[in-house]
């Protein structure tokens, strides 16, 4: 490990920040501008069509015997309409916090393995040498 000085250690602090944001950043703008184009597309009565025929044919798939038992799902809109429009905030939300965390936690840990791996730059442990039994104070006499 090399010993960084100030100028290759505010790079790498410098390039950690920035990969940092746009690991934050990248995957919640990418995932609007997705969530916006596939809404128009779910807002098509053929998809509202198609899930309604999907949960008919299961429902009469649920009376078979079989080794798979099927089971009606319960929301009468597509799921991916369902979790684009009511969860989208939510998986944005919990992306940025754990993600943030995460990302955070790296780059110290980074920074710090980084930066404390050189052999000079560590200091010295003290240790008070043994002296054996303390002695003891002599007793008085009692008058």
């Amino acid at each position: 490990m090399a010993n960084l000085t100030g100028g290759s250690s505010r790079r790498l602090m410098l390039g950690l920040l920035l990969a940092w944001l746009a690991t934050l950043a990248a995957p919640p703008i990418l995932l609007a501008r997705w969530r916006s184009t596939r809404l128009e597309q779910l807002a098509d009565p053929a998809v509202q069509a198609d899930w309604t025929a999907f949960r008919e044919a299961m429902r009469t798939q649920t009376d078979r015997s079989g080794p798979v038992q099927r089971k009606v799902p319960k929301s009468v809109e597509p799921p991916e309409l369902v979790w684009l429009r009511d969860y989208f905030w939510l998986a944005i939300t919990a992306w940025v916090v754990l993600g943030g965390v995460l990302g955070g936690f790296l780059a110290l840990f980074i920074m710090g393995v980084a930066g404390n791996g050189a052999a000079g730059n560590t200091l010295p442990i003290t240790v008070p040498a043994s002296t054996g039994p303390t002695p003891r104070p002599p007793e008085t006499e009692r008058a």
